[in-house]
């Protein structure tokens, strides 16, 4: 379903429900992102290259002149009703967790809100890992500006959008998926220092290529416990290289150079994982200079190096990703493919000519389901726009 059809259908649900005029109402669009290269730097002090992407979260929304917030999701046809002088979390509805943490921690900076009546649509598939809670944060957060008339930036807006997946939701997000949805932009990539949280956007002109998301449909299972023992093996390796590097206080402080200068002094298993870091680092900073002057080509390369250095360095690919990258690899017009995200399941990224997209879809759905026995998923996407209002 296209843009227009779902603002027409969000425009009839909200009249319906709330029996209002269509021209009272406001409408946000907040994105979805893919990660394009720097995977397990961001708790390492590193860099990051996300994009927004072509799926997004429609909100419609008209203010109150109460303290009443009233949420209808078109997606689960549920409704859920909160004040925002009481704002509790409900196990039964854990979807409004995400809208009622923004309503709080919007309140604790010191904004003034009004209430509203919204209706909520979206096409970011869940459990993918496209970001789908930090897109209906931020496009909560905006839907509350735009109807409460305060300002605040988008750096404030993300900060404050992953204070609430963080205290309120419990979820221990990182700073990219906000920041990204934020402050995203069309034709461009955004680079971002996960220590000073310094950004810049960074020109992704894909003529004729566009960026291919397979989603594996491998739940992430191992995620969270395998997470844990990188970030442990990290540290690790930090307070080792400490003893002749006194002043790192992280990987990213790390150079390839001096990794090679004391390898034999880490444990093998740690050495390997701090490999990928520094590496990936320097990718990340490569990637940036190479896009500056339009060289896809080499920008490819390096996305296959990414997943290389996750596969057998940092072990957090599985069969299924490996299978996916390695189909799209094995297509002419296919740029660099990659793991995007934690791993053990979720997406791989890919840039692929538009000449070599049908062929490519032809392949995994084909060779895919074929070796693995999973219906995969794809979207197409160029770079988009951060939330907008409509």
């Amino acid at each position: 379903m296209d843009l227009s059809e779902r603002l027409r259908l969000l425009k009839e649900k909200h009249r319906m429900i709330f029996n209002e005029g269509k021209d009272e109402v406001v409408i946000v669009k907040a994105p979805g992102r893919v990660n394009l290269i720097g995977e397990h730097t961001d708790y390492n002090d590193g860099y990051v290259l996300p994009v927004a992407i072509e799926k997004d979260i429609l909100i419609a929304a008209k203010a109150r002149d109460d303290r009443m917030v009233v949420l209808h999701s078109m997606d689960l046809n549920e409704e859920v009703r909160f004040s925002l002088d009481d704002i509790k979390k409900d196990p039964n509805y854990s979807w409004a967790d995400y809208p009622k943490g923004v309503a709080f921690m919007l309140q604790e900076a010191g904004f003034k809100l009004y209430g509203m009546d919204a209706v909520i649509q979206g096409n970011i598939p869940q459990g993918a890992g496209l970001s789908s809670s930090a897109a209906f944060e931020v496009a909560t957060a905006f839907a509350f500006q735009n109807l409460s008339g305060f300002d605040m930036d988008g750096v404030q807006m993300a900060k404050l959008c992953q204070r609430a997946e963080n205290e309120f939701v419990g979820v221990n997000c990182g700073i990219m998926d906000q920041f990204i949805s934020a402050l995203g932009k069309k034709d461009h990539a955004l680079f971002i220092d996960c220590r000073s949280l310094d950004y810049k956007l960074v020109p992704l002109y894909l003529e004729g290529v566009k960026i291919f998301i397979a989603n594996t449909g491998v739940k992430r299972g191992l995620v969270s416990s395998e997470y844990n023992k990188r970030r442990a093996e990290c540290e690790e390796g930090v307070k080792l290289l400490k003893n002749f590097i006194p002043h790192i206080k992280a990987l990213r402080d790390v150079s390839s150079e001096e990794l090679k200068r004391y390898e034999n002094e880490l444990p093998e298993r740690i050495l390997r994982r701090c490999e990928h870091v520094v590496t990936e680092n320097e990718r990340v900073l490569r990637s940036v200079e190479v896009l500056e002057v339009g060289d896809i080509e080499t920008f490819g390369h390096l996305l296959n190096e990414s997943h290389d250095s996750l596969r057998y360095k940092y072990e957090v690919s599985c069969s299924e990703l490996d299978i996916m990258v390695e189909i799209a690899r094995s297509v002419p017009g296919v740029l660099g493919s990659r793991m995007t995200g934690a791993g053990f399941g979720g997406c791989t990224v890919s840039l692929v000519k538009e000449e070599a997209i049908e062929e490519l879809t032809s392949k995994i759905k084909n060779l895919y389901q074929k070796k693995t026995r999973l219906t995969p998923e794809i979207y197409v996407s160029s770079p988009e726009d951060g939330v907008i209002r409509i």
